[in-house]
Order: C-alpha cells, then structure tokens, then sequence
C-alpha cells in the first residue's frame, strides 16, 4: 500500500505511540483522522501534521459511531484503521484499585473492539486494513501487570479472528506487538515506587526501553505492507516462538521480589492508572 494520499485513522492519537505514528505517517503523504482525548494535545498533533481531530473516547460507541461517519464523509473513505488507545495501571490483583484494572480491560480491549466495529463498514468499502495495538505484554505476563496482560492478550486472539473474519472481503488485519516504549505512560510507571522497581530491574534486554521513533518507523512499515505483524524491536517477533516457556522464566525469576512487593502494594494506596493518559481516561 502506497500511503501517499490514504486516510488512516488513529486512536490515542493526542501523544505517544499514536502522536509519533500520525507524524511519520503525514511525512509519507498520507491523511490523517485522529482519535483521542486530551483535546489540546490531540488539536497539535492535528496541527502538526495537516489532520483532522475528533475528540473521542474509545469507550463510547455513540460517539465512536458518529467519528467514523464524520471521518468518512470529511475525507471520503478510511482505509486504514490503528487501533492503538490504551491505558495502563500499576497493582496486584488482591490489593489494586477495581476501577483502575476494569477501565484497562475496557479501555485497552473493549475500546479497540468498539474501535474495529464501527470502522469495519468503512474498511469493508475500501478494501483497507486495521492494525490492533497489542504488546510484548500478550506474551510475557509479568508481576503487577495483570490487567495490561489480559487486555492485550485479548487484543492479539481478537485480531487473530477478525483477520479470518475478514481477509475474504479484503480487508488485511494485522497485531502490533511493542516491548517498553520510552512514553509518558511506560515513564510513568517507572517511577512508581513498587512496579518501577520490578520493571527496571527485568534481564537484559527485557527490561530495556525503545526509543518512540522506532514504533513509529515500524507502524508506517507495517501499514505499507499490510503486514501480519509488527514487532519493536525485532527480537519480539522471535519470542513469539517460545511463549509456552515464558510463563516458567517469570516464575522464576519473580521469587525473590514479588513477595515483597506485594506486602508494599497492599500496604500502601499506590494502585492505580499511571501517566496523563490514564489520568484522561479515568475522567
């Protein structure tokens, strides 16, 4: 696909992952229709790369409903769709905040169904391609990551149907996969005083973070290619070989320090949405 020209729409478009992909995307031609909230934020981006902005939250399918429709007839067709809001929260399961693990599960899940669902009429028209914003976090599930974990792994086997679903009236649908992205959101979690330690102190590369630009460079690859799937870094996509072992590496390697990071979290109040994204979406 020649991107020059294309309408590509995009949620959590206001900053991060979605703000990078919609700047490299409009240095390659391409016309964009950004998703989000954070108005100011989501207005600069417009600003900045010649788009249009639709305040919206991926919960909402009223409003979801009337941006495709909006977006559609503003620009004449969608033919591509990332579905890339999402939301994260610091916690374990037996002490964390309920509201802030099911507005993850509703937000990272049910928004990008809610997403794919009124956009497919448009995709189906113009035979175009929807990439779902999963994570390394569908295939490593890691200690006060539980809801992050299970949304995105969700997100993975609903692209995994809807591509069946879908391929016979030509539309492409691929996962993305990204390990630890230098955003406000993975920032902000790090400097939580439980979870950021956990974080920061993974193996290796596990634990390392990746520059914004590269998602960016990696998505606008993947929506040329109508590709399957994306992977930031490229070793992502090599770990996908060996997910049944995962879970007994994390177990591992989580003795010594999840005992006592979860005294810390059920004796603290420091669950909950990380970041000024989360901070929107709890609004």
């Amino acid at each position: 696909m020649d991107v020059t020209g294309k309408v590509v729409l995009i949620t959590g478009a206001a900053r991060g992952i979605g703000a990078e992909v919609a700047r490299q995307l409009a240095a390659r031609g391409a016309r964009l229709a950004l998703v989000g909230l954070e108005k100011d934020l989501l207005e600069e981006v417009a600003r900045q790369t010649g788009g249009k902005a639709w305040e919206a939250d991926v919960t909402d399918w009223d409003v979801l409903e009337r941006v495709m429709n909006e977006a559609a007839e503003h620009f004449g067709a969608i033919d591509v769709v990332i579905a890339n809001a999402g939301i994260a929260a610091t916690g374990f399961v037996r002490s964390m905040d309920p509201k802030a693990f099911e507005r993850v599960i509703e937000v990272n899940l049910l928004g990008v169904w809610r997403t794919v669902r009124t956009a497919l009429p448009h995709l189906i028209k113009s035979r175009g391609y929807c990439l779902v914003v999963s994570s390394l976090a569908a295939i490593v599930h890691i200690p006060g990551n539980a809801a992050y974990s299970a949304a995105k792994a969700g997100c993975e086997a609903f692209a995994d149907s809807l591509r069946a679903e879908v391929r016979h009236l030509g539309v492409d649908v691929g996962t993305a996969y990204f390990s630890w992205i230098s955003t406000d959101m993975v920032n902000s979690a790090d400097e939580h005083p439980v979870f950021g330690k956990l974080r920061k102190g993974m193996p290796g590369v596990a634990g390392k973070k990746y520059p914004v630009r590269n998602v960016g460079r990696a998505v606008v690859r993947g929506v040329e290619k109508r590709a399957k799937a994306v992977h930031v870094p490229g070793w992502v996509g090599a770990l996908k070989y060996f997910r049944a072992f995962t879970p007994m590496v994390v177990d591992r390697q989580a003795v010594e320090e999840v005992a006592d990071a979860d005294r810390q979290m059920a004796a603290s109040d420091t669950s909950g949405l990380v970041g000024p994204g989360g901070q929107a979406a709890s609004r």
